[in-house]
């Protein structure tokens, strides 16, 4: 598999071609408002999409970029590009509408731009679908309501050792407990990829 071949890449790829697309723009007098999510979603269905692929400046793009690489090239070892891409564009979707949606009963009107959302999703999958945490899940059994409040206490944990100022929280939260719930059932598992974390 090429470089480009990987899914990874491919998404970090995405995002730069987006980025140069709005800096070009922008040049233009076009703000990243064109490509952020904001309620109602129907005005601009297409920031469902672009949205989890633009970024507000270039320290933006890099955080997430990194953050991409070092937790992408884990989960894509296990699944298929086209999974990959699907769950990543999803979880980011999913994501964003739920800090809007969150935003809206509570401090009124927001955007929401970034990859973090999906990039939070795929650090959940990475966490919950390897094989030592289902090695112990198969002999810790847990029902699915302690399960569920477990995955909870982590996505809080986990988004407020993150946390900061301007961070889209919910978003965070909510594609760390997408993330969390899909790797448990692991949906991403492809019989013919590689396991996410491989065993000695």
């Amino acid at each position: 598999m090429s470089l480009t071949d990987r899914p990874t890449v491919q998404t970090a790829l995405a995002c730069l071609g987006v980025f140069v697309v709005q800096s070009v723009l922008g040049v233009l007098g076009v703000g990243v408002g064109a490509f952020a999510l904001s309620l109602p979603l129907w005005v601009r269905p297409w920031t469902l999409v672009l949205a989890t692929y633009a970024h507000v400046g270039v320290a933006h793009l890099v955080a997430n970029l990194l953050a991409l690489v070092l937790v992408g090239l884990v989960v894509e070892r296990g699944t298929t590009p086209l999974r990959f891409h699907a769950f990543f564009l999803l979880a980011g979707a999913l994501a964003g509408v739920a800090e809007l949606l969150v935003a809206a009963l509570f401090a009124g009107g927001t955007a929401v731009v970034g990859a973090s959302g999906a990039v939070f999703a795929l650090l959940g999958y990475a966490l919950a679908g390897n094989r030592a945490v289902g090695a112990v899940g198969r002999r810790v059994r847990l029902d699915r309501s302690l399960t569920l409040g477990l995955y909870v206490a982590v996505a809080l944990v986990l988004t407020i050792a993150t946390a900061g100022p301007g961070l889209a929280l919910v978003a965070h939260f909510t594609g760390l407990l997408l993330g969390l719930l899909a790797g448990r059932r692991r949906l991403l598992q492809s019989p013919d990829a590689r396991p996410v974390v491989t065993e000695r």
